[in-house]
């Protein structure tokens, strides 16, 4: 980066002139470490998502969660995201910090992650300690946990379209493409690292003893490395801020750090543009012209004609976002009830029995096994996502779009039809085989959609101007945000179906089910650049 400073140094940015607010510049090639740096928040987010996997439900328990509650706890985060993301990622796209547009948004959803597993991991413990009535301790206690987790799901949520969007901003075609496989790769090492963690008795070591219980080891080690991987993460590639733009001032140039575009609202000057340091007053009075188009496109963005861009999307855009809805069910419907399908399906165990009964102790073992599965769905989903950026040359990504899904959908439908200690420990990494695929094949095809989309601006400049409220936070929020409708389906759904089939072998034929129509669905429908 530092052969392109002189070059870099001796261009002057311009405002907007002629393009379209969200049209975009290519910036610069990122090093490999850059890219690993900014990946560093997806493995600090899954960690933390595996600890919630493994503990919240203990937790829950253990603070006497009645029943009709749990209902309440699992759809709330989901129907919050589903409906606000969209908002969010669109507000993003007009933020005008001085830190840039994605990461104010990073940090703070970060913090509420934070607060959101202090509440629910030590929340009984601080309720405990704070007060001494027994009925009032078990209210707030409820309560604080509950806040505790919709809080963290919310965040935990909310945080991947603003970490996606703040890639495909800063970031080249070709590293947006590099910098999601390495997101896909340490989204796999955070949630390996996670369940490992919380497989550990911490209770009988040293640290548990020393902390006072294994949810209190657990919060210092999730919040220790999800500081460390936001910091990494935020400190990775500067963005330039749209103040800047909307004043007409270049951003600040260094040696390692030419300028970048925030998401096309820079652009280089040409030697006819400019001369011996003197600007064309033409050119300026058109600079400052579209300045004020931009700045009045962000007055006038409003909750109406933010719901009439989601809704005139282009169609490639909304069946992309079918196919991501449908590859999420079908994932979180095995995903959601495999520990319990492994107790009670593979191993004979039964929850319901007395604790210290030979069936609930079958049950736990089910249990802990498909933790380890788990795992081996985590490490099998970095090492897929390393290699994918070997098997794209080769088969694009429709052939490793249809791969992932046809892959999970024969793998659960085997293991529902025939279930097997060993033999579902080794189709589980069919399961990671899923995971990369729906972390990286449909931001690939969004960052192949605004490609050709620029393109096609720089050749007809002057487009729609209804487009213009769309930008890459808004797509990435709306991708994201099936996976909450995902939850909601999920939620709503499996219950019905287990109640009425009155066995949990239903839920991973679902899941294979309908892995196998959205095999079909993204063979069919799903459009891919060539």
């Amino acid at each position: 980066m530092g052969g392109n400073s002189g070059q870099a140094g001796g261009h002057i940015c311009k405002s907007l002139a002629d393009h379209d607010p969200f049209d975009s510049v290519e910036p610069p090639k990122r090093p490999t470490s850059r890219l690993i740096m900014h990946s560093m928040a997806m493995f600090g987010r899954e960690f933390c998502y595996a600890v919630e996997a493994a503990y919240v439900t203990p937790v829950l328990l253990s603070v006497g969660l009645p029943n009709s509650l749990y209902s309440i706890v699992w759809f709330l985060s989901p129907i919050l995201g589903f409906l606000l993301q969209p908002v969010v990622g669109s507000a993003s796209d007009h933020c005008r910090s001085r830190w840039g547009r994605r990461r104010p948004y990073i940090l703070t959803l970060g913090v509420m992650m934070l607060v959101g597993m202090a509440l629910y991991l030590n929340g009984d413990t601080v309720v405990a300690a704070l007060i001494a009535n027994p009925r009032k301790k078990l209210v707030w206690a409820i309560s604080v946990t509950m806040i505790g987790v919709v809080l963290f799901d919310f965040a935990a949520d909310f945080i991947d379209g603003p970490i996606k969007a703040y890639l495909f901003d800063v970031c080249s075609h070709q590293d947006k493409e590099k910098g999601l496989h390495y997101h896909a790769l340490f989204t796999g090492f955070g949630g390996a690292l996670g369940y490992l963690s919380g497989a550990i008795d911490w209770a009988h070591l040293e640290l548990g003893r020393l902390l006072g219980t294994e949810f209190q080891v657990m919060f210092f080690f999730s919040a220790l490395v999800l500081t460390l991987c936001l910091i990494v993460h935020l400190c990775s590639i500067s963005e330039a801020p749209l103040t800047d733009v909307a004043k007409g001032i270049p951003p600040q140039q260094t040696p390692q750090d030419p300028p970048l575009s925030s998401d096309g609202m820079y652009e280089y000057g040409s030697i006819e543009k400019v001369k011996n340091g003197y600007v064309n007053p033409e050119l300026a009075m058109q600079g400052t012209k579209n300045k004020n188009h931009a700045e009045q496109t962000c007055r006038e963005m409003t909750l109406k004609s933010l719901l009439r861009a989601l809704v005139s999307m282009p169609p490639h855009y909304r069946y992309l976002c079918i196919s991501h809805l449908i590859g999420w069910t079908a994932f979180l419907s095995n995903m959601l009830f495999f520990t319990d399908f492994m107790g009670q399906i593979v191993y004979g165990g039964d929850p319901y029995s007395a604790h210290n009964s030979t069936e609930f102790l079958i049950y736990e073992r089910g249990v802990e096994v498909g933790c380890w599965g788990l795992c081996i769905n985590s490490v099998s989903s970095s090492l897929y996502s390393y290699f994918q950026k070997f098997l794209v040359s080769c088969i694009g990504l429709k052939g490793l779009y249809f791969t992932g899904y046809l892959l999970f959908g024969v793998g659960t439908g085997f293991i529902g039809l025939f279930p097997n200690v060993y033999s579902t420990l080794v189709l589980c990494s069919l399961f990671g085989v899923m995971s990369s695929t729906l972390y990286t094949v449909p931001f690939n095809l969004i960052t192949e959609y605004h490609h050709e989309e620029e393109k096609e601006r720089q050749q007809a400049p002057g487009g729609d101007p209804d487009n213009s409220v769309r930008g890459k936070g808004m797509d990435c929020a709306t991708l994201t945000c099936m996976v909450q409708l995902a939850q909601i389906l999920v939620g709503g759904g499996l219950g019905f179906l287990v109640n009425t089939a009155g066995s949990v072998v239903i839920v991973v034929i679902t899941a294979s089910a309908t892995a196998l129509i959205g095999c079909c669905f993204v063979a069919l429908f799903v459009r891919y650049v060539d």
